[in-house]
């Protein structure tokens, strides 16, 4: 039997999906909820926030993701980024899967991937967790009620946790998969309960289709000035290095956490909602982020909890570190309302330093950003991906390596256009550790950093002196008001003065290594700040 809302025309037996249970259609947050309850897949907590765990998957599993390689993508994929799946193994995994479904009941939601019509793309996801349509509604754009009488998906993503995938048969490399064939425009998802997968699916198929048009998917948080969306900056880095926490500013609008485009008409959202990491979360440091884990309808993830009082544990990482709530972008007071933003005036890159040696933050030339950008560098932090239990130094490119499929000189040279066409400021800011590496340092006092970007974003950081870093050639501002001048010199943090210099001279020699690979496609300029 079917329930709720669809397109007549557009079931999943016209997908060829067929002898399931019972299918229901877009259903809405307060019956997904009462659906996952009665299926044992939670509990229902304060407020009306759903508690789950994900078992022995609390990350993403990027090592088992695979791009079907058919003769239309196989000249633009980034190969040696992307594992290959041939299309005879994907078409077996894909008759296994609906073989494994038949008899079980199913949620579908139909949603949106991008808040500019022009550039969106429309998602049919099939869940065999209920609570997996309630976070996929948060992280998508929910199309209004009327409009699924008429919804034709552009792209199906089937999750299906309990089936386990065979190497032997369906040429992936474990029994956990994530397969994309964009040819037959079907993502299929097994083994794994991890809800992040599901955004991040959608996130590598918009990384795949807009810059083909000429327009930059970034792996980004963003945000504008209070009734000024021409004042927007974005805010690169990958998950750990504060995305979330630092464009969710009381004092500016919110135009999202996670995911965005620039087109020619400025930023745009791609998501509907936010996922943040909640370890360490506090209603003093971050009230409104903190106000969502007690709102009804917000996930959360693989968090220890009171089974009396069902006060949530935010210290207590003995399930994992990668702990996270998923809400709605409405839940944030200041959250834009049409997740639309102008072009970017400041470009702020994100790095977690676990070497202690990057400045909190430096101004970048077009042609440093375009440096830092493909570098990439931050650190794993714990529990973001399985086997990270501490922080790891990496060169991620684009700050988002395990989500792009095409080179990374494909992004690196659209933001390089972007940043001439438009006249962005470019910024790269450290959120790591300083007065030492991991171990002996301490994080970056976020207060610091906060009055950092603050003094970016209003444009009184451009007007103090400003010297030169002797290691990667940037400036670095001297002095700032409300920041402890000391901060602002990592070698002076450092209680060894030679031991810095030794770290400082390892890291230059790793970003040096790493960045051979892309000399042979990138312009003279960009060569030279790779110097220094």
């Amino acid at each position: 039997m079917t329930f709720g809302r669809v397109n007549p025309q557009f079931r999943l037996e016209d997908q060829g999906i067929e002898g399931l249970g019972n299918v229901y259609y877009n259903l809405m947050e307060p019956a997904l909820i009462e659906a996952a309850l009665k299926r044992g897949e939670g509990t229902l907590g304060k407020g009306g926030a759903f508690y789950v765990t994900t078992g022995k998957f609390t990350g993403r599993s990027p090592q088992d993701k695979h791009v079907v390689k058919t003769a239309s993508v196989e000249d633009k994929i980034w190969w040696e980024n992307n594992r290959a799946m041939s299309p005879e193994g994907f078409d077996v995994l894909h008759a296994d899967m609906l073989e494994h479904m038949k008899g079980k009941d199913y949620y579908v939601q139909d949603l949106i991937g991008g808040a500019d019509p022009a550039h969106s793309i429309k998602v049919r996801m099939v869940t065999e967790l209920a609570w997996h349509g309630l976070f996929i509604r948060h992280m998508l754009r929910r199309p209004e009620r009327e409009q699924l009488d008429e919804f034709l998906a552009d792209f199906t993503i089937i999750n299906c946790p309990s089936f386990k995938a065979d190497p032997a048969k369906h040429d992936c490399r474990t029994d956990t998969v994530i397969a994309l064939n964009f040819d037959k425009k079907t993502i299929l998802i097994g083994g794994t309960e991890y809800a992040g997968e599901n955004k991040k699916s959608v996130f590598t198929l918009l990384n795949y289709m807009l810059p083909l048009k000429g327009i930059m998917a970034m792996h980004c948080s963003a945000n504008h000035a209070p009734g000024n969306p021409v004042d927007t900056a974005v805010f690169f880095g990958l998950s750990g290095t504060g995305k979330t926490t630092l464009s969710a500013d009381p004092e500016r609008v919110l135009i999202g956490d996670d995911e965005h485009g620039w087109s020619d008409r400025g930023t745009f959202n791609f998501e509907g909602g936010c996922y943040a990491k909640t370890i360490n979360l506090s209603a003093e440091a971050e009230p409104e982020i903190y106000a969502t884990t007690s709102k009804f309808g917000t996930v959360i993830e693989n968090m220890v909890f009171d089974e009396e009082t069902f006060e949530l544990d935010f210290e207590d990482d003995s399930l994992t570190a990668n702990m996270r709530c998923a809400y709605p972008l409405e839940y944030i007071s200041n959250a834009s309302s049409t997740a639309l933003g102008g072009h970017p005036k400041n470009i702020i890159m994100l790095t977690c330093d676990a070497f202690g040696v990057l400045p909190p933050i430096a101004r970048l030339t077009p042609a440093q950003a375009m440096y830092h950008f493909l570098s990439g560098f931050t650190s794993k932090v714990a529990g973001t991906e399985r086997g990270v239990t501490e922080p790891q130094p990496t060169f991620s490119t684009c700050f988002g390596a395990p989500f792009m499929p095409l080179r990374p000189e494909v992004y690196g040279n659209l933001l390089r256009d972007k940043i001439a066409k438009h006249g962005a400021t470019c910024w790269l800011v450290n959120t790591g550790w300083t007065g030492g590496a991991y171990g002996t340092g301490h994080r970056m006092p976020i207060k610091a950093t906060r009055s950092l970007l603050h003094s970016a974003l209003n444009g009184s950081l451009a007007k103090v002196e400003f010297r030169k870093d002797p290691n990667f050639g940037f400036e670095v501002p001297v002095s700032v008001e409300g920041v402890p001048e000391l901060l602002l010199d990592p070698r002076r943090t450092w209680s060894d003065k030679e031991a810095f210099d030794a770290q400082a001279q390892k890291l230059v020699n790793m970003f040096a290594e790493n960045f051979a690979q892309y000399v042979p496609y990138i312009d003279e300029d960009v060569k030279a700040a790779a110097i220094g």
